[in-house]
């Protein structure tokens, strides 16, 4: 199931990816204006290439002085200001573009949580067709397995793993390649099939040894999921637990499952996720100096991006979220930094987030309702 920490993790990651966007396009924008005041190979006229270089210079330092939001008197020359102009409008264009396309792709790579769910059982059900074809053993057990009928002849599900693209029917050489190097091979399989008799539970044992040891356990065809998806490390859980949750539900008398939601109040998910990312990438200029301040002088720029990431992140979420307690969102980010950031950076981050929240609370720009007040004394 879909947690916060689960969005949070995804929430960073595509701040990360926006913040070397914003630097690729800074970069861009300075490039263009050494362009437009490099010397011209292709003019027959005697190029001043002195006066080309400190009008660069020029440009440059009005350029960074804006890009910084400082105030800055207009050149002299027109010329510089027209390629000041063009340079902000090229950085301010392309980190626009860049930020609507990474707010949708952030929802998207939380629905693909969906399709590689979907994947898992379409998965199940492509070893059942693989098997049908194997002359060599008798795979009865496995391929009349109950849930796996019921997988099959469930037509929501048949629905939704056409429209996910998840029947693996474009991958049969692959599949076949998987059951017989990883299912068959497989002891606990192998004692399955074998077996004179199989009881209710014996079916729904091999199903879950199947799943959680063989398709998302340590074999190929993990691997293959972690290749096909560089998010794998963070999504594996979540579906590993939708997959078993989907096989508990089974109900052996009446022959149905029940497929699991992703979210359970899925609007609610987006509006957290479109604010924590929104909010942290407009962060004030007055909250990043509250980290600055409070990190032995280092200039923000300075720390290492995922902790000034992290931290601009908890900052947000203190002030634009009354509901969630101070201690759950101070807990939440020392979690992170755990596992993605310096192996020192979790104490850091701990002692920054403290002092920064209650600076906060002191300062009545957090304010906390309803379960916002739990643990908040």
């Amino acid at each position: 199931m879909l947690n916060r920490r689960t969005l949070r993790v995804k929430i960073m990651q595509t701040l990360f990816a926006y913040d070397q966007c914003i630097e690729a396009n800074n970069t861009l924008a300075q490039d263009l204006i050494n362009e437009r005041f490099a010397p011209d190979l292709n003019s027959m006229e005697v190029q001043d290439k002195a006066l080309l270089k400190e009008k660069r210079k020029e440009a440059l330092e009005k350029y960074i002085q804006r890009f910084e939001a400082k105030q800055v008197k207009e050149s002299e020359d027109p010329l510089i200001n027209k390629v000041v102009d063009e340079a902000l409008k090229l950085y301010e264009t392309s980190s626009k573009k860049d930020f609507n396309f990474l707010r949708k792709n952030l929802v998207v790579e939380v629905e693909k949580i969906n399709n590689r769910y979907f994947e898992v059982l379409g998965l199940l059900l492509a070893f059942v067709e693989a098997a049908k074809t194997d002359k060599k053993e008798n795979h009865a057990h496995f391929i009349n397995n109950n849930f796996l009928n019921a997988l099959k002849n469930d037509a929501s599900l048949q629905s939704l793993l056409l429209k996910s693209n998840a029947t693996w029917e474009h991958d049969r050489l692959l599949v076949q390649g998987w059951f017989r190097d990883v299912i068959k091979s497989d002891k606990v399989y192998s004692d399955y099939i074998k077996e004179t008799a199989v009881d209710d539970v014996s079916q729904k044992n091999v199903i879950k040894h199947i799943i959680r040891k063989l398709i998302l356990g340590d074999t190929v065809i993990n691997d293959h999921f972690m290749e096909i998806n560089i998010r794998w490390a963070e999504d594996h859980d979540i579906v590993k637990s939708l997959a078993d949750k989907t096989l508990k539900s089974f109900d052996v008398v009446k022959g149905t499952f029940q497929l699991q939601k992703l979210s359970m109040d899925w609007e609610d998910d987006l509006l957290f996720m479109n604010t924590l990312f929104e909010k942290t990438t407009q962060i004030e200029q007055a909250n990043k100096d509250l980290i600055a301040n409070n990190t032995k002088n280092w200039e923000v720029d300075r720390l290492p991006l995922t902790d000034r990431i992290i931290l601009e992140m908890a900052i947000t979420e203190l002030i634009n979220f009354p509901a969630i307690p101070v201690k759950v969102s101070i807990n939440e980010y020392i979690e992170l930094t755990k596992h993605y950031s310096t192996p020192k950076s979790a104490k850091f981050v701990n002692g920054i987030l403290d002092v920064i929240a209650k600076e906060l609370v002191a300062s009545g720009a957090v304010r906390k309702s309803g379960r916002g007040l739990i643990d908040n004394k």
